[in-house]
């Protein structure tokens, strides 16, 4: 009787997870690490406009993105926006140092503070649970894997994914979307 009461208790979690309406399915629910290594909820986010980015320090991309990333911060963190900045390897090897030299490097050569989080996979079995999330929400142009640094989601007050933009869009191009939101 006791291993058919588990059973059941699986199976209705299972189906409770499974039915979960779009409504239900947000950011909220995602602890991470920060660049210190603590723990940090999601939850931090609720009510505010989000900017999810997979960042890389030896990019060709990593100077114009930074750079419209601070302005972006600069001009909209007093409406509500946030940017999470999540450091990643996984595109030519373009993101080798630790949390800690990341950190530094940011700070110094942009004067730039976003929410940074420790490094991550993005793709593959690894990827870090929010992002097999995001790319489930918003998929990508043939293929739902990140395809380089500096893929981009924008995530509404609400905690709801509702753009995803490639490497290549620059972040000043997301102003209007952005100003929407707010």
């Amino acid at each position: 009787m006791r291993k058919l009461a588990s059973i059941c208790l699986v199976f209705l979690i299972y189906f409770a997870c499974s039915v979960m309406s779009a409504e239900d399915r947000t950011i909220y629910q995602f602890t991470v690490k920060d660049s210190d290594g603590a723990d940090v909820s999601l939850e931090k986010y609720r009510g505010k406009v989000v900017l999810i980015v997979n960042v890389a320090s030896a990019c060709g991309l990593t100077d114009s993105n930074y750079k419209q990333l601070k302005e972006l911060l600069d001009t909209y963190h007093e409406r509500g926006l946030e940017i999470a900045a999540f450091p990643c390897n996984q595109f030519g090897g373009q993101e080798p140092g630790c949390d800690a030299d990341i950190k530094n490097f940011i700070a110094d050569k942009y004067k730039f503070d976003p929410d940074l989080y420790s490094k991550i996979n993005v793709n593959g079995a690894d990827a870090a649970p929010l992002y097999q999330f995001l790319k489930k929400e918003q998929g990508g142009t043939l293929i739902d894997a990140i395809k380089w640094n500096f893929t981009k989601f924008l995530v509404n007050r609400e905690g709801r994914v509702v753009e995803r933009f490639a490497p290549t869009t620059a972040p000043k191009d997301i102003v209007k979307y952005i100003e929407k939101l707010l």
